[in-house]
């Protein structure tokens, strides 16, 4: 479950306007979500040192449900500055190259030349946990928090239920309740996605903020700014059961425009961070009339 914001009338991004979105018509021709993840990258280069990556993805969806997704590796460059020290003491490259699991890998201080695309064998519509809604639908979700959690509740027990009778055929002892255990976490994952995820309702946005802080498990780490220098509350997720490994994360949400800021991931494998996959993630999102298009190298 997973993937930017409309913060307030007249944001700019991208040479894009963005603003709220709205119980009526569309506002723009597509709803424009913008993801980059930051993260440091897990093999050591060079004499020793480390790199961070960032990458940005964009989904555009049109009302009618149709989607296009972009993508462009931003460029890496020294995680810190022991990192960078070395780096300059090996020359200060610009490209690196190695294998690994019988991949080449390629990393460059310059950003990729990036992709957009029509997104193909996937529904029309809009993707809300594990199915497809219609714009009009996305419109109807309730606006009363409570009446909010009891639609998501029954939305992800409808997931457990099709993921347990899927998983009979490679794990026939699995249960439901191995499902189960998470269900605070997967109903606060679907809250947060209607944050930004989505151009659902102010009246649904708000309703969803209150369903996600109030999530059994969901603890609030007060006032934040993200990596963009964006203020928000900082909430942190239920903790996963289950597995070997410990996954952290957090969430940074304009509680006045109840709109996701950023992600923070922290997951560790036997007490050690798993780079690659740990980071910080920060959202765009809003109505745009601009065509899709490769995301900025900026």
């Amino acid at each position: 479950m997973r993937f930017t914001l409309a913060i307030a009338a007249g944001l700019i991004f991208a040479g894009t306007t963005v603003v709220p979105a709205s119980a009526d018509a569309p506002e723009g021709a597509y709803w424009r979500v913008e993801t980059t993840f930051t993260t440091t990258h897990p093999h050591a280069v060079g004499s020793g040192y480390h790199l961070t990556e960032r990458e940005v993805s964009t989904e555009w969806l049109s009302p009618q449900g149709k989607s296009w997704s972009g993508f462009r590796e931003l460029g890496a460059k020294p995680a810190t500055k022991k990192d960078e020290a070395a780096w300059r003491a090996d020359g200060s490259p610009t490209e690196w190259d190695y294998r690994t699991e019988g991949m080449k890998i390629h990393l460059s201080t310059k950003p990729g030349k990036g992709s957009i695309a029509a997104d193909k064998g996937t529904p029309d519509g809009f993707r809300l946990g594990e199915r497809y809604m219609t714009y009009q639908q996305l419109q109807s979700l309730p606006t009363d928090a409570e009446a909010l959690r009891k639609y998501l509740v029954a939305d992800v027990n409808a997931w457990i239920d099709k993921a347990v009778e899927d998983a009979k055929t490679t794990s026939p002892n699995s249960k439901k309740d191995d499902w189960l255990s998470n269900l605070d976490r997967y109903v606060a994952e679907q809250a947060s996605e209607l944050l930004y995820v989505n151009p659902v309702p102010d009246k649904v946005r708000a309703a969803a903020y209150q369903v996600l802080k109030t999530t059994k498990g969901v603890s609030d780490l007060g006032q934040a700014k993200d990596p963009l220098g964006r203020s928000g509350r900082k909430l942190a997720m239920p903790v996963p059961s289950g597995g070997g490994s410990v996954l952290k994360q957090q969430f940074l949400v304009d509680t006045k425009a109840m709109t996701m800021l950023a992600e923070y991931t922290d997951l560790k494998a036997g007490g050690k961070a798993v780079l690659g996959k740990s980071g910080v993630t920060t959202f765009r999102a809003g109505w745009t009339n601009d065509k899709p298009a490769v995301p900025s190298a900026s």
